[in-house]
């Protein structure tokens, strides 16, 4: 599986299957499936489809195809659904993609995926494999887990739970706002030490309301926190941002939701390979929405990890 072959003519050599996460995008990925399923079938792409009732039954699926020897693996659902994928099929020979179906999306729209779900799955149809970065975190309990887009501690994980419970009812980027305008109801900032392992950065601690290490662009449905990040440009993108209240982190949100520049001294940003996250008291970290442990963690870049299909460069 060469970087720039055609996407259809490999699936057609090799079959796919398509895990379609039913819990996704509330139910939107049941609603489109036909028509992906008659897209597939218009490319001569043989195909299977199997529906799972959540990410973690999904990521089972994919393990046992992935023991078959099944070689092209597709996920129907977000960012929490890939990441399911994502580490079901890390250290096989294994062509991945994703068609996003979910609330935030933003692994999708780092790969230049269109938002409507089956012009996505054209796009991969006519698109090309290429590498791309994944992180790996390792929490306090010991539990080693990879993400693909952005994660972090404080406000942003508090969110996260929000978003995947009480506000789970709201469409895409409104979700990830309003869970982010309840967490700050009575938050208390972290006081959190940050290391960069392995670099000459110097070591930094501080009250914050966020540390975010992303591998993306955004997070959350389309919070621009590291503008500068690719998917393949081998950094992890570390991300603070200082106690400055309600009104200030409400000053940000605009910024954030359009060109990510941050004139502020109280956001602070770093590029390295390797981050220790230590807290004064254990604070929840979440991936991709989703909440994988709790500090002390440690965090790296996974460079070149998985290999998935995006649109062709024009």
């Amino acid at each position: 599986m060469e970087d720039g072959a055609k996407a259809s003519s490999i699936l057609r050599e090799t079959g796919v299957i398509v895990f379609v996460n039913s819990a996704a995008g509330r139910g939107q990925a049941l609603s489109c499936q036909k028509q992906v399923q008659h897209l597939f079938e218009s490319f001569q792409v043989p195909a299977q489809f199997v529906q799972t009732k959540s990410a973690t039954e999904l990521e089972a699926f994919a393990r046992n195809a992935v023991s078959q020897g099944r070689r092209a693996l597709l996920a129907m659902g977000g960012d929490g659904t890939f990441q399911a994928l994502a580490n079901a099929a890390f250290g096989a020979e294994v062509l991945l993609g994703v068609i996003p179906v979910g609330g935030g999306n933003d692994f999708a729209a780092a790969l230049g995926l269109p938002t409507d779900p089956v012009k996505s799955a054209e796009a991969i149809l006519r698109g090309t494999p290429r590498f791309v970065d994944l992180v790996r975190v390792r929490t306090a309990g010991g539990r080693t887990r990879l993400y693909i887009g952005g994660g972090g501690v404080g406000l942003d994980a508090e969110a996260a739970r929000y978003a995947s419970g009480a506000y789970r009812w709201l469409p895409g980027r409104l979700r990830y706002i309003a869970a982010a305008l309840r967490a700050l109801v009575g938050f208390q900032p972290l006081e959190v030490h940050v290391d960069f392992l392995g670099s000459d950065l110097c070591p930094f601690e501080a009250k914050a309301l966020l540390v975010a290490v992303l591998n993306s662009l955004t997070y959350g449905g389309g919070l621009r926190l590291a503008p500068d990040a690719t998917l393949d440009d081998g950094a992890l993108h570390v991300v603070l941002i200082e106690d400055m209240g309600i009104f200030g982190i409400l000053g940000l949100l605009p910024r954030l939701l359009g060109t990510g520049e941050l004139r502020t001294p109280h956001v602070k940003r770093w590029q390295t390979h390797k981050v220790r996250l230590i807290t004064l008291k254990p604070a929840l970290f979440h991936g991709d929405g989703e909440i994988l442990g709790s500090t002390p963690l440690e965090i790296e870049l996974v460079p070149g990890a998985v290999q998935v299909l995006a649109p062709s460069p024009h």
